[in-house]
């Protein structure tokens, strides 16, 4: 878009108080490294360790904690869960730090978030077991949210891309997309740790291959899954929120990494007796490497 173009008050919606219209923020209440994870009662999970927290702001499902560890300023925020609150956040947050909210115009200079997803997921490998800290290589969407909005992969991307839709072909009305994480942020805080392609669903029963009572149209959706092979990659596990995060980002200009707590295995049908202290552990891991 031109830069010097004035977005009009329908497309970037600005409360009277001057905060972004769902988040209830100002531009100067997040810091550069901001934190996201679905549940509103983990933002406080994560800003406890904190040396000092500066602002607690809250709404909706939005809640926000800035504050520092040492001298590093860091803002935890809760998402919610799904893609579409994906978009609300990852393009609100970009609206903070990269519009001019007087001129309703694009800043000339524009300034690139870390962000870090810390969040739960499911196992589709027999080789991963619970407990796991993952990290994932890559963000697979098999949600709508990226078919509204242009990108452009690399080559590398788009042939692992090739595969990925001829493996899921037969999956009438569905075309996933793909992105990758932040090199630096995957060196900086998963060097040590497990990683692999994070398969985003737009939701949590039949669209992650679970049956209660209504009866879904994939069949053995997990075993597509955990069967799909391209040269060294292959998909790990399945969650709600990644492949949203990983594209929006590469699509806004701003480096995203997403950090996932095993708590279920798909493949054995369990579920962890402790899940708290698995999500304890990669928040630490996490604040620890900042």
């Amino acid at each position: 878009m031109n830069q010097s173009a004035k977005l009009s008050e329908a497309d970037l919606i600005i409360n009277q108080d001057g905060s972004i219209y769902h988040l209830n923020l100002l531009p100067e209440d997040i810091a550069d490294t901001v934190i996201t994870v679905g549940d509103l009662d983990r933002v406080p999970e994560v800003s406890k360790h904190f040396d000092r927290i500066e602002l607690k702001k809250g709404k909706r499902e939005f809640i926000t904690h800035t504050g520092y560890i040492g001298s590093k300023r860091l803002t935890v925020i809760s998402t919610g869960i799904g893609t579409d609150n994906i978009d609300i956040v990852l393009n609100e947050l970009d609206a903070l730090v990269n519009i001019d909210f007087d001129s309703r115009t694009v800043k000339p200079q524009l300034k690139s978030l870390n962000l870090i997803r810390i969040g739960t997921s499911g196992a589709i490998q027999p080789d991963l077991p619970m407990g796991t800290i993952l990290a994932s290589s890559h963000g697979l969407g098999f949600d709508a949210l990226m078919h509204y909005y242009e990108q452009q992969l690399r080559e590398e991307e788009q042939s692992l891309l090739k595969d990925i839709h001829t493996h899921f072909g037969n999956m009438d009305g569905i075309k996933p997309y793909l992105n990758v994480a932040d090199k630096s942020l995957l060196e900086q805080f998963a060097h040590d740790m497990p990683t692999g392609i994070t398969a985003t669903a737009p939701g949590f029963y039949a669209p992650q291959g679970r049956k209660v009572r209504a009866k879904g149209t994939i069949s053995d959706f997990i075993g597509k899954l955990n069967s799909f092979a391209s040269k060294n990659q292959r998909i790990t596990n399945l969650e709600m929120e990644t492949a949203g995060i990983y594209a929006l980002a590469n699509t806004l200009g701003h480096k995203a990494l997403s950090i996932n707590a095993i708590l279920a295995s798909r493949v054995k049908f369990e579920f962890s007796t402790n899940p708290n202290a698995i999500v304890e552990k990669a928040i630490t891991t996490i604040l620890e490497r900042i």
